[in-house]
């Protein structure tokens, strides 16, 4: 890159940058010219090159990082659903009952209630809620309220009427419609088996969905996030509604973020057809990943496993892995990279298996094309056995985790599989192997902030302190190898590191500031770090700029 003449129109100083640019991994002070960062160092050499026009601002001290990257997030779901009920913090199953009344006395007779967020497993009853229980509070109204894992979701009378849904209706292909002992559906939908009901329920106009997309990037903003791949939901019904409304953000010159949208794997044929391939965009909005799943989820007990669960059977894979590994095959010559969803530790063996086949068709093949333009990635890794984890670290695909869901299964994974709970978020032991950890959210299903996600891999503790010393302790990794796992470690999967991930002369000056010293502070307190200060683009978007 052709260097500018030294006129900075910003200067941050008196600051603790911690750059990840190994180069200079510490500095005090960083030039802005444009969108890019001008100059870093020390504050006497960067303050000298002000000139009249240029603004300075002193960060009092004050940490500033990269901005920041969520690398699988449920974007159109969470912007909606900031909307609609949320049940993230309900402490009882009486609780979510009572949020349900309270919604229904804010809504007309006839119209839906979408809620998500519940997590029975922390409850004190331990229980899911079933149509009956809500018919008693919503006896006229549709309510579908989805667990916090998305993969399992619970509907009442009206809803499963309102999609066909009755004693004689089938289990959808890879879904479960859960019954009782007469044959009579309960409300219970697990993992596909919620499209039917999803199906029917009105979609946002474009203007609201436009208005939420947009205020949802403010909020992103306030988390220091600056860049996100917006991953899709099985069955794939958002993924054409989303992709749009990222296009139009963009150009109406809204979408302050670096976004990579992925395509559901539903809609491979199409997107060969039409020589769409990852990467194909501009610096703010670029195709990603074709997004496939090989398993469901733990809480709804359809992850895949090698031993049965302590209180179910071994779930299931929702495809089989002959399709799947046709279908990776295919994406690949085509140039689009494939993310796959594999939550249990079957699951995360086959899929390492089809990686391996394609790495070794590919060295045989004379005539394979050039592989698609970022890695192949595969997304969770909750549970991996550790020889496994040796022969995903041989193979040239990255894991997208989610740290904040240590907290949130905690309960239910010593309930699903007891001991072998030390097998699952292994962070240590990957980032130990070498295998590229991107860190992101699953939001809507955890808190999207950053600092949530980092103080959850490195205490491997509640917000509470509990468990003490921390859950399966020995997989805890350091702050600094967190903050790595939001910047500079996906810049390098996405091949964008030359423009992001590190606070580095020429790239782009996308930065946050924080309240307090992350690196410094009692870990307990990282979940508490706010955000004072976000730019893009060498433009302040959130927080103030006097300290």
């Amino acid at each position: 890159m052709k260097q500018r003449t030294l006129k900075p129109d910003l200067i941050l100083m008196n600051g603790d940058f911690r750059t990840q640019d190994i180069g200079q991994p510490k500095v005090k002070a960083v030039a802005i010219a444009g969108e890019r960062i001008l100059v870093i160092g020390e504050d006497v050499d960067i303050r000298a090159l002000a000139h009249s026009d240029t603004r300075l601002i002193d960060l009092g001290g004050r940490l500033g990082l990269p901005g920041m990257m969520d690398s699988h997030f449920h974007y159109y779901d969470w912007a909606l659903g900031r909307r609609q009920l949320s049940l993230s913090d309900v402490k009882s199953f009486p609780e979510l009952i009572e949020r349900v009344a309270q919604a229904v006395q804010r809504k007309v007779s006839g119209s839906w209630i979408l809620g998500q967020g519940w997590n029975e497993t922390d409850w004190p009853e331990n229980r899911m809620p079933t149509r009956d229980d809500l018919d008693t509070v919503a006896p006229s109204h549709p309510v579908v309220l989805w667990r916090c894992d998305l993969h399992l979701a619970v509907a009442n009378s009206m809803a499963l009427e309102f999609a066909g849904i009755d004693q004689n209706t089938p289990d959808p292909p890879d879904g479960v419609i859960e019954r009782d002992a007469a044959g009579r559906p309960n409300g219970i939908l697990r993992e596909l088996a919620a499209n039917l009901i999803k199906a029917v329920i009105t979609q946002p106009g474009d203007d609201e969905l436009l208005d939420a997309m947009d205020d949802g990037i403010h909020h992103c903003h306030s988390l220091g996030l600056t860049g996100l791949h917006d991953a899709r939901l099985m069955g794939g019904l958002e993924g054409a509604l989303a992709l749009n409304a990222w296009q139009r953000l963009n150009e109406r010159g809204k979408l302050d973020l670096r976004c990579w949208v992925s395509l559901a794997g539903e809609r491979l044929d199409e997107a060969v057809a039409l020589g769409l391939r990852t990467g194909l965009g501009d610096d703010r909005l670029r195709i990603g990943h074709v997004k496939y799943f090989a398993d469901g989820g733990m809480g709804a007990r359809t992850a895949w496993m090698i031993e049965p669960y302590l209180d179910a059977e071994y779930g299931m894979p929702l495809v089989s892995m002959d399709e799947l590994k046709e279908t990776l095959y295919r994406a690949d010559q085509a140039g689009l990279a494939v993310m796959i969803h594999a939550i249990g530790d079957k699951a995360n063996r086959e899929v390492i298996s089809l990686f391996e086949t394609l790495q070794e068709a590919r060295s045989k093949g004379k005539n394979w094309p050039s592989p698609p333009a970022i890695s192949h990635r595969m997304d969770h890794v909750q549970m991996i056995r550790p020889e496994d984890l040796t022969r995903l670290s041989k193979i040239p695909v990255v894991a997208s985790v989610q740290p904040h869901n240590i907290i949130l299964d905690i309960n239910m994974i010593e309930a699903s599989v007891g001991a072998k709970g030390k097998w699952t978020y292994a962070y240590r032991d990957m980032i130990d192997a070498g295998v590229p950890v991107l860190f992101s959210s699953d939001a809507p299903v955890s808190d999207p902030s950053p600092l949530v996600g980092i103080h959850a891999a490195v205490t491997r503790q509640r917000r509470d302190g509990t468990p003490e010393g921390g859950w399966h302790p020995s997989q805890r990794i350091t702050v600094e190898e967190a903050v790595r796992g939001y910047t500079i470690t996906p810049a390098m999967a996405y091949g964008r590191d030359k423009d992001m991930g590190s606070i580095t002369p020429g790239k782009f000056a996308d930065l946050i500031i924080l309240d307090r010293n992350i690196y410094t502070v009692d870990p307990m307190e990282i979940a508490e770090t706010r955000v004072e200060m976000t730019l893009f683009d060498g433009r302040i978007v959130y927080g103030r700029d006097t300290f």
